[in-house]
């Protein structure tokens, strides 16, 4: 053998030793368990069989000494640095830590800075105070009502053709009506009132709720592309230091030039899939501070905050607590009432009526009555459409809160089985995680051990690995947005993470 020939072949396998120093196996089995926030537990380095052949010839071979130089090559920072970014990336990765924070602690506060900040919340309490103002209006119907009317005038009167008098007149007019009876009529536009009152106030609270859950929704969110995003810069990491690797192999052995083509466009691929769910989660970063201020704290860890399936049987009782089925149950008692009040309104009325006039001026005088009025209709044309159409307004509100029952119903058995199936696979990625992981291992060894493998096979695994942890993730978080949900269709999320 030549010396040119053995100084090219062991730049080859010295590359391969920088290749196993920069990329440590991983021990199969259970060293890999993956937690639950995803990420698996770090890899415990594995030491090269004292067979291997490459190893052991290097290292009697006294021509490999410039290798060692040559070895060196290998920036660290491609390879060591945990919180370095990917090298394609042209933004930091600062945002991408979370803080130890409790979860339950920081989505509660960050749902009371939502309704702090919301302008609808805001114009949902104004409606509220407008209800029950209209509640006094309705109930001060009630009550005696006066009415006092001035008048100045010029008089003139004759008598053929001879003036009596001449001059200025003032008037006063004095009315004052109390309702004695009225067949119910102020009493049930008050019921009206108040129920009204009451569906606004239903209302701001299904406003709450809504708030709470996009709030929740949009934190999950986040979380899940920090996490995701920490699993993309470990790839990107370790394609980058595989290519590190391979461009020593190259400048020796330019036959292998196309593992480094495809080493390099794996980096790009991973790089570019690093970029997409950064910029996803700036986007959800930027919609969270539209809710909640700009002051956006550190993200939790919140993996497993809402991972447990509630109760059915519990759920389908609370539907019929929750804000808007009540308020649809409301609106519909409101419109029984208002239709109530126009039947009564058809009805005969009594009141106490007290009239007094006073004149000043010419023709001075004063005069007054009082006494009882009785108000019978006898015929009004459209009265019974009026009473037919207020009618038919009270059985359209009772359907649609039927209506809206039966669907948060079904909705709720379809999301429970969506949540337990997230929850399955998010299990099964588990196994197959464990599995993945002891392949990709083999699969480096036996590359490393001069040929047993492809390059191709072990980017393949890596691959695979990688997207199984990702898969995982989402999994987990697919999970805790259904049951977030499912919570908000009854009592409220909010009440679910006290």
């Amino acid at each position: 053998m030549s010396s040119k020939y053995f100084f090219t072949h062991a730049n080859w396998r010295a590359g391969l030793l920088a290749i196993a120093a920069a990329m440590p196996l991983g021990q199969t089995g259970a060293a890999a368990a993956a937690r639950a926030d995803g990420a698996l537990q770090p890899l415990k380095p594995v030491a090269m069989p004292a067979s291997a052949p490459a190893v052991a010839s290097v290292a009697r071979k006294p021509a490999v000494a410039p290798v060692a130089a040559a070895a060196t090559v290998v920036p660290p920072s491609r390879c060591n640095e945990d919180d370095a970014a990917p090298p394609g990336s042209g933004r930091t990765t600062a945002g991408l830590e979370t803080s130890d924070a409790d979860p339950r602690a920081q989505l509660l506060s960050l749902m009371d800075a939502a309704r702090e900040r919301s302008r609808t919340l805001g114009a949902m309490r104004l409606l509220r105070a407008a209800a029950d103002a209209e509640i006094r209006e309705a109930k001060a119907g009630a009550l005696p009502s006066a009415s006092l009317v001035g008048m100045l005038n010029g008089v003139q009167t004759s008598v053929r053709g001879v003036e009596q008098t001449k001059g200025a007149q003032g008037r006063l007019n004095l009315n004052v009506i109390y309702p004695l009876y009225d067949a119910g009529r102020v009493e049930k536009l008050t019921e009206w009132r108040v129920a009204l009152a009451e569906a606004a106030r239903l209302g701001q609270s299904s406003v709450e709720e809504q708030l709470a859950l996009q709030t929740v929704s949009l934190a999950l969110d986040r979380s899940r592309y920090l996490l995701v995003g920490q699993i993309y810069k470990q790839y990107a990491r370790k394609m980058a230091c595989l290519v590190d690797a391979l461009e020593i192999i190259t400048k020796a052995d330019r036959g292998r030039a196309s593992e480094l083509v495809q080493a390099q466009k794996s980096l790009q691929q991973a790089e570019l899939a690093f970029e997409q769910n950064l910029t996803t989660l700036r986007q959800t970063e930027v919609r969270m501070r539209r809710l909640v201020g700009d002051k956006l704290p550190a993200s939790a860890s919140m993996s497993v905050v809402l991972t447990k399936l509630p109760d059915m049987a519990e759920l389908e009782r609370d539907i019929l607590d929750a804000p808007d089925v009540a308020q649809a149950s409301a609106q519909a008692q409101a419109q029984r009432s208002y239709a109530e009040s126009v039947r009564a309104g058809q009805k005969p009325s009594v009141n106490l009526s007290v009239i007094g006039a006073a004149v000043g001026g010419q023709g001075r005088s004063t005069d007054w009555a009082g006494g009882v009025s009785v108000n019978i209709p006898l015929l009004q044309p459209g009265a019974d459409y009026t009473l037919s159409a207020a009618q038919r307004r009270a059985e359209a509100a009772q359907l649609q809160r039927d209506e809206a029952i039966e669907a948060k119903r079904y909705r709720l058995i379809e999301m429970n089985d969506a949540a337990a199936a997230s929850l399955d696979r998010a299990r099964r990625v588990v196994e197959i995680l464990r599995n993945s992981d002891r392949v990709r291992a083999s699969t480096l060894q036996q590359w490393q051990q001069l040929g047993r493998r492809s390059l191709f096979d072990v980017m393949a695994a890596e691959g695979d690995y990688y997207g199984m942890r990702v898969a995982h993730v989402s999994a987990l978080y697919d999970t805790q947005q259904v049951v977030a949900m499912m919570w908000s269709m009854g009592r409220g999320v909010g009440a679910s993470l006290r």
